[in-house]
């Protein structure tokens, strides 16, 4: 039985060896290539830009950029970036004088806006565009053609089962759309199909197809447009978003302009016209500090700052409450409380005796007790330009040491400790200055601290003469600031939405199973109908024991079904192939 074969198999290999001949021009020597070696043909600038493209629509693809879309964020959690603060990306690269220029010129400073994030960002939206056009057009497909046609042996399948009508049961035909109704009660889509001859001439018993699970696949197309829905949303409010801040004395009010503003970063497509032109006016601001407990004595409790707010000028204006974690709304707008302090005001008179400078300075406080940091600048004194520099302590006692500290965060005995100066503040070169900060650096010391001079120490209603007549310094009294924050991000309930729906489609696709079931209806020896049924399941689905289980109780709910006791007096014996035995053994196992 194996010479043939052998035979074959030389035959083969003579064969193959004069071809290989015949090509090298009947030399008989070998071409250099060994047989079975296939040329690859050159791909071509086309073949190059369809295989690049069905890489970067695959899905292996969108999930390798969704993992390095996360790492690139991770520098912009390391890193200050311009977006939230200047002041603090100045202060590493002053810091970082190595390092720091390196990393400015990759925009590890704006990684969010940098051009290897968008890069990144870019291909994952065009590889997640990519998977999903073809995955719905082939979903839509199956969609909208029947079920698979029914296996010549159900037999086969993972789960199966028979059973056996009473003689009063149905006929075969009618047994099949019995069982088309019981699929679509089970939310089964079913194709019945009558009985018919094959083309090679054997009966093709009637049966019904169904399939369900569709959803599964739906979810799975949901998770992914979602997932783009995201991208979209999150550029969008990354494109006409801004956001900005506020610092606000009570009885002062801020108007929703660019001029307003003291710090206001825009999105990079950002219109002045998006803006919401309300208003809102700090009346009054109360805290409440811990004075029962003893070990947390003196730590906030509250902050309420009570504001009077326009939606648009002309409006009617409406009382509300501005509190931690509690914004207001204007439109797309919030308005978030995220700061306070205490503002001296002061008046500073020059030489001449006129007021240079009147007002609240705002101080900023550097403990939990409200020590606060004061600067006050006097550009339009004449002869020389004033400054001073010193602290604000609510509460003022002496210290062990001799000097004044705070020792409560509330206005019990405020007290303002400033060193003087003067001299030209550099404030009409036109470069920028922190309002904060003051560099004395060029400046002459009329009074400090630390020097015999000694510092100035001002009561409330106290005023203090400056040396040689420079002018003098008042401090009327204290009143309260707020810091508020705005933002305006257009894409944010879009991205809760989108975000809401990709957790929708994901529970779709991993509860959901794909599955199908087939019936057939057949008549037995004994002339009575079988109901054969089988299922199968797309995937890897634990529960398909159980519809199996379902599925029988309610066939046999829908017809009466003989005991399989009956059944196995009245099938043939073990050397016939009757369908009864198939019938028996599934009924069997099933129960």
């Amino acid at each position: 039985m194996t010479q043939p074969s052998a035979h074959r198999d030389n035959a083969r290999e003579d064969a193959l060896t004069e071809a290989e001949s015949t090509a090298d021009g009947g030399s008989g020597r070998s071409s250099g290539r060994r047989r079975g070696d296939v040329a690859v043909p050159a791909l071509g600038p086309v073949g190059m830009l369809r295989w690049a493209w069905t890489q970067l629509t695959s899905m292996r693809t969108a999930l390798m950029l969704l993992l390095l879309l996360a790492v690139a964020a991770v520098p912009g959690s390391l890193f200050p970036q311009r977006v939230q603060g200047q002041a603090a990306v100045e202060r590493w690269l002053d810091d970082h004088p190595t390092a720091g220029p390196i990393l400015d010129s990759l925009q590890v400073f704006d990684v969010y806006s940098s051009f290897w994030f968008s890069a990144i960002y870019l291909l994952l939206f065009t590889s997640l565009v990519g998977c999903i056009i073809p995955r719905a057009k082939k979903h839509l497909e199956q969609m909208s053609s029947p079920p698979p046609r029914t296996p010549r042996r159900l037999e086969r399948l993972p789960q199966h089962g028979a059973v056996e009508l009473d003689d009063d049961g149905p006929a075969p035909e009618q047994a099949v759309r019995d069982a088309a109704r019981v699929l679509k009660g089970r939310r089964y889509r079913v194709d019945v199909r009558e009985a018919s001859t094959d083309a090679r001439g054997r009966e093709v018993p009637a049966s019904v197809g169904a399939e369900k699970g569709y959803l599964r696949e739906i979810g799975n197309l949901l998770f992914h447009v979602s997932l783009v829905g995201v991208l979209i949303c999150v550029a969008a409010g990354s494109m006409f978003s801004y956001y900005g801040q506020k610092i606000v004395t009570e009885d002062e009010s801020f108007v929703n302009s660019l001029v307003s503003y003291d710090n206001f970063v825009p999105g990079t497509a950002f219109d002045e016209s998006q803006m919401e032109p309300f208003s809102v006016t700090l009346d009054s601001f109360e805290r409440i500090f811990d004075r029962e407990n003893p070990s947390h004595y003196g730590q906030p409790l509250d902050f309420t700052a009570d504001v009077t707010v326009r939606d648009e000028p002309g409006a009617e204006p409406e009382e509300h409450e501005l509190k931690v974690n509690h914004p207001l709304t204007f439109g797309g707008a919030r308005v978030f409380l995220v700061g306070n302090g205490y503002a001296p005001e002061v008046t500073v008179r020059d030489g001449a005796g006129d007021v240079a400078y009147s007002g609240p300075v705002v101080a900023r406080a550097q403990d939990s007790v409200y020590t606060s940091t004061v600067v006050i600048k006097a550009p339009d004194a004449r002869p020389e330009q004033l400054s001073f520099v010193g602290l604000l302590l609510p509460t003022a006692q002496e210290g062990d040491s001799g000097a004044a500290v705070s020792v409560d965060p509330a206005l019990q005995n405020p007290q303002l400790q400033l060193n003087s100066y003067a001299g030209d503040l550099g404030l009409d070169s036109g470069e920028p200055q922190n309002v904060y900060v003051l560099d004395t650096e060029g400046l002459t010391e009329l009074n400090s601290r630390t020097s015999e001079s000694g510092g100035l120490s001002l009561d409330v209603g106290e005023t203090a003469e400056l040396p040689d007549g420079l002018g003098s310094i008042s401090f009327d009294g204290v009143t309260n600031y707020i810091g508020i924050d705005i933002h305006y991000n257009p894409g944010k309930t879009g991205v809760l939405i989108f975000a809401l729906a990709a957790l929708a489609g994901l529970i779709l696709s991993l509860f959901l199973r794909r599955r199908r079931a087939w019936v057939t209806a057949t008549t037995n020896e004994a002339g009575r109908t079988l109901v054969t049924y089988g299922l199968l399941a797309r995937g890897e689905d634990f529960r398909l024991r159980e519809e199996t289980i379902a599925l029988r109780s309610r066939f046999e709910k829908q017809w009466p079904v003989r005991a399989p006791e009956q059944a196995h007096h009245e099938t043939p014996t073990d050397e016939q192939d009757g369908p009864g035995r198939r019938g028996r053994g599934a009924s069997g196992r099933e129960k």
